[in-house]
């Protein structure tokens, strides 16, 4: 039987972090890998986290299941965090799932449970995984233009023209915040626009949310998600911890489902609970604890979005070095975009030779579409970048 099987195509980046590894050049630069790194090249243990574990550890009593779908505290704090006030919490069913990737999964299952003829909407381009998922689970999709190539910037009058022809129930995949690949993002007017369109359309929008506070602010990345929420009379969200909360191998993640009414929320929230079981029954507990007692904690929070605020003041000061710096060696403003993207990612417009040219040549790895994760970065390494894109010819 297992003779049937066939070699799957090797994650790209996946394949760069071992091409990184296995180049014995001293210095070189790692802006692949999507996970977030301090100026040492360090992924932390946030403060709070760690004292949040600290707590957990002394006071725990037991490693019994929870529920299904997760700890019931644990889906009112993320109901809190991403919708605060937008919506009625009795019309919001909730589910704890392995990390975002599994919220994603959640919903696109439930999704084919319930509209199996409906086409799920792709951004182009997208994060690899959502059509990968798509594809797995051999549901229809379709793209809709979103990433200008010209001026590195949003397209919106091709997202526009592009949605307009989505037909109803069709599941619209949008990026909440920090948009990845490209790092470029709907401002809120643009945000109001497309949600007046989908209405009319009669789409469904599903919101993956993955790196809320990076970007503006905690309130601010999720404003996009609140604004849909109070229109929508039903729409999907798929969030993460791992960037927020530094807890990438804890696995952390939720769906949210907002339901047309309050009476409708059971039945939903039963269907989530039969998903659970089906994929790994009960999810893990221990990031979903940790979440918890932070954001219910007022000092644990303070010191957590602190130390968040942070996080992403640096990211932005990076940016701006980068900018400035590329500036200054190109003469031009065309690099411009830099600053003005928002979370870990940018696409820096090179082509894939050039892109080839600066792993051979310079010892700086990043995927193959030009996507740089500024998290790789530092005051030391920006300038040895932006040398190197000019010389290559970006």
């Amino acid at each position: 039987m297992l003779n049937n099987l066939h070699k799957q195509p090797e994650d790209k980046i996946l394949q760069l972090m071992q091409l990184y590894k296995d180049d014995p050049r001293s210095p070189k630069i790692d802006l692949g890998v999507g996970v977030y790194k301090d100026a040492t090249g360090l992924t932390p243990v946030m403060r709070a986290v760690k004292a949040a574990e600290k707590q957990l550890w002394e006071a725990e009593t037991t490693k019994s299941y929870t529920g299904l779908t997760g700890d019931a505290g644990f889906q009112a704090a993320m109901i809190e965090l991403v919708l605060a006030n937008s919506v009625d919490h009795n019309r919001v069913a909730a589910a704890h799932t392995p990390g975002g990737t599994g919220a994603i999964h959640l919903v696109l299952e439930m999704v084919q449970m319930a509209s199996p003829e409906a086409t799920v909407w792709l951004s182009a381009p997208t994060w690899p995984n959502h059509p990968s998922i798509l594809k797995h689970l051999g549901m229809k999709t379709a793209e809709y233009r979103y990433f200008d190539s010209q001026t590195l910037g949003v397209d919106f009058d091709g997202l526009m023209a592009d949605l307009a022809t989505a037909k109803a129930g069709d599941i619209i995949l949008l990026h909440g915040c920090c948009h990845n690949p490209t790092g470029a993002n709907l401002n809120l007017v643009q945000w109001a626009q497309l949600a007046d369109l989908l209405l009319e359309r009669g789409a469904v929008p599903f919101v993956d949310i993955a790196y809320q506070g990076f970007g503006d602010g905690l309130d601010e990345d999720a404003a996009a998600v609140r604004l849909l929420a109070t229109k929508f009379p039903e729409m999907m969200i798929a969030a993460s911890c791992s960037k927020n909360f530094g807890i990438y191998r804890e696995r952390t993640g939720i769906v949210l489902a907002i339901t047309p009414d309050a009476a409708m929320r059971p039945v939903v929230q039963g269907n989530l609970a039969h998903l659970n079981r089906q994929n790994f029954s009960f999810p893990p507990d221990h990031g979903a604890r940790l979440v918890t007692m932070i954001l219910n904690d007022p000092a644990l929070k303070a010191d957590w979005m602190a130390e968040l605020e942070e996080v992403r003041l640096g990211m932005l000061a990076i940016r701006q070095q980068l900018a400035d710096e590329l500036r200054r060696l190109s003469g031009s403003d065309r690099f411009g975009f830099v600053a003005q993207h928002r979370g870990m990612f940018s696409r820096m417009g090179a082509t894939p030779e050039q892109v080839m040219a600066l792993r051979d040549k310079h010892a700086i790895y990043m995927v193959g579409d030009s996507r740089i994760n500024i998290a790789g970065l530092n005051n030391d390494t920006v300038p040895v970048l932006a040398k190197a894109l000019i010389d290559v010819g970006v």
